[in-house]
């Protein structure tokens, strides 16, 4: 079945706007009564089986889509799901009590319940700290295409992994473009696909690090205020040098070439680390 056979069996009279931005399809759907819904189309069913498991896990969390309806239809695998909203918090100017709500959001997914194991195993301190020290070795040899000082690294290894809380349900990559805002104001957090059980602070040293660096210092500390916990500021660096670490290698063993981009990740590391 083509995608827009589908869609029109979903909602034979409803307009589509395609909102793709990766391997999964994404469309939203406007009905005649101008109500709106998602829909996404997986890439794979192993992909729509990790959101749908996280969304029915997540569905009394306020801020998570909602499972409209769902199926496989010759090999497309789908889900409609209530719409979050039409813009995302990386391009709305800033607007701290909006960014303490996505905070809000966010605090709600780690103090529920839900079963969340969609990966292998569940991401805890034993796991981070190897992953932490692998990471740093891998990095060495891409030194000179990172232009990353030796000592930078050096400080990294000396002052180890981030301590991690005990494992709570954890979305993984809540960034500012992760969070949509309805004309109302409303927070919700899509793209569920990678969630699984992990420490809290990965989430909120991520997210608070990343809405920093999108709109400010001001935006970060009104996620941190909005989420509503106390995590020391020498915590959140510790997660930091972890977070920009990961993201350099990722590109560094993705990509041909120089690496120029990756500039602000190993400034990201060094403030990190306390290197000058």
């Amino acid at each position: 079945m083509e995608v827009d056979a589908l869609l029109r069996s979903i909602s034979p009279s409803a307009t589509k706007v395609d909102l793709s931005a990766g391997g999964n399809k994404v469309f939203r759907l406007r009905e005649e009564t101008g109500e709106t819904s998602i829909v996404k189309v997986f890439a794979t069913q192993t992909r729509e089986r990790r959101e749908r498991h996280a969304l029915e896990a997540l569905a009394a969390v306020a801020g998570v889509p909602k499972i409209l309806s769902r199926g496989i239809d010759e090999g497309l695998a789908w889900i409609q799901m209530t719409d979050g909203g039409n813009w995302d918090l990386a391009v709305l100017p800033r607007n701290p009590n909006i960014i303490r709500n996505a905070g809000r959001v966010l605090r709600g997914v780690h103090e529920s319940k839900a079963n969340l194991t969609n990966l292998a195993n569940e991401i805890d301190n034993e796991q981070i700290g190897a992953h932490y020290n692998n990471t740093l070795a891998r990095l060495e040899k891409f030194r000179r295409r990172l232009s990353l000082p030796a000592e930078i690294l050096e400080r990294a290894s000396d002052a180890g992994p981030p301590m991690a809380s005990p494992s709570r349900p954890a979305h993984t990559r809540p960034t500012p473009n992760q969070f949509l805002v309805t004309e109302e104001g409303t927070v919700s957090l899509v793209d569920w696909e990678w969630a699984t059980v992990a420490p809290p602070e990965w989430d909120v040293s991520l997210a608070s690090w990343q809405f920093a660096n999108v709109l400010g210092d001001e935006a970060g500390a009104a996620f941190l205020d909005g989420y509503g916990a106390v995590v020391t500021q020498a915590r959140l660096k510790s997660w930091i040098a972890y977070h920009s670490a990961m993201l350099m290698l990722e590109a560094a063993e993705s990509r041909d070439g120089r690496l120029h981009a990756m500039a602000p990740l190993v400034r990201a590391l060094a403030d990190a680390v306390g290197y000058r």
